[in-house]
């Protein structure tokens, strides 16, 4: 499903918008004349100038840093948060001795999401929220993005409205929602990998691939040291892709958006009892500005 096409059913069906204001946050973009190189490591001269936002993630009860900067053209973000294990295995393909053959294993990859909001108006951003929205996601996976040097380019359509692809929900004051997932136009930075053959007993079911088009937008790089994953993000303000938020450094605009972990935190699956993966609750409205270059 295109997405004009998801934007024009979600019109149809809008709810009236969560009021944010009042426990919002300003983030502030300061203009630098080097860009930061994504590597991971956050130590870049381009950061010192930066102030450090702190978010809290409340859904898995952990703080998350932020400092954003930009050039003339393009839009960088680092964040850092604590993690205890490193996990970058997602459903690796595991050697069942038994049956001589792979099944999916039961890891998961460490996760980290932007979610930019695309509607004309405030609204809660939560996986779980009464408002329906359309939203920009920018979704990094330790092991199918990370190795590439990307975050995943998706959007989020959640709404009244029900489809085969959609995941049913519950809202915060009960409501049936259902949250629609699509990517955007182009071609993802991995590939699947189906073994035949035994290669190991635990076999990576993803490898590097080259993206192409809008989900090809956001550059990004993470890594892990000392319980810290530490993500750098770039993108280009104005993409020309329809299903991107754009921004303008001049415009004064404020944009709302959300981050979240949506992590197991290093806990494989447990069938019996509940987790949190795949849980992204926005915990805290956020507001990015752009601070103006001194002429």
């Amino acid at each position: 499903m295109k997405i004009k096409t998801v934007i024009s059913l979600f019109l149809l069906f809008a709810a009236p918008a969560f009021q944010t204001a009042a426990a919002s946050q300003q983030i502030i973009s300061i203009p630098v004349k080097e860009a930061p190189l994504l590597d991971g490591k956050g130590n870049d001269a381009a950061w010192s100038s930066a102030k450090k936002y702190t978010v809290k993630d409340n859904r898995v009860n952990v703080p998350i840093t932020i400092k954003t900067v930009h050039t003339e053209d393009t839009l960088f973000f680092l964040v850092s948060y604590p993690d205890p294990t490193k996990d970058e295995l997602h459903k690796p393909w595991v050697w069942d001795k038994e049956q001589v053959m792979y099944k999916l294993g039961m890891q998961r990859e460490d996760t980290f999401v932007f979610r930019w909001n695309m509607e004309p108006k405030d609204v809660d951003l939560s996986d779980f929220s009464d408002d329906n929205f359309t939203s920009d996601l920018w979704y990094w996976k330790a092991n199918r993005t990370n190795p590439a040097g990307y975050s995943d380019d998706k959007y989020d359509v959640l709404s009244t409205l029900k489809s085969k692809k959609s995941q049913e929900l519950t809202s915060k004051t009960g409501k049936m929602r259902y949250l629609l997932r699509e990517s955007d136009e182009g071609k993802e930075c991995y590939e699947e990998v189906i073994p035949i053959d035994y290669k190991g007993d635990i076999i990576n079911q993803f490898k590097i691939a080259t993206p192409e088009g809008s989900r090809g937008d956001v550059k990004a790089k993470g890594e892990w040291a000392d319980g810290v994953w530490t993500i750098e993000f770039s993108r280009k303000m104005n993409t020309g892709h329809s299903d991107d938020t754009q921004f303008d450094k001049n415009s004064g605009k404020k944009y709302l958006f959300g981050v979240s972990i949506k992590s197991l935190y290093g806990e494989p699956i447990d069938e019996t009892q509940p987790n949190l993966y795949g849980q992204g609750r926005i915990s805290e409205p956020l507001y990015l500005l752009f601070m103006q270059a001194d002429k």
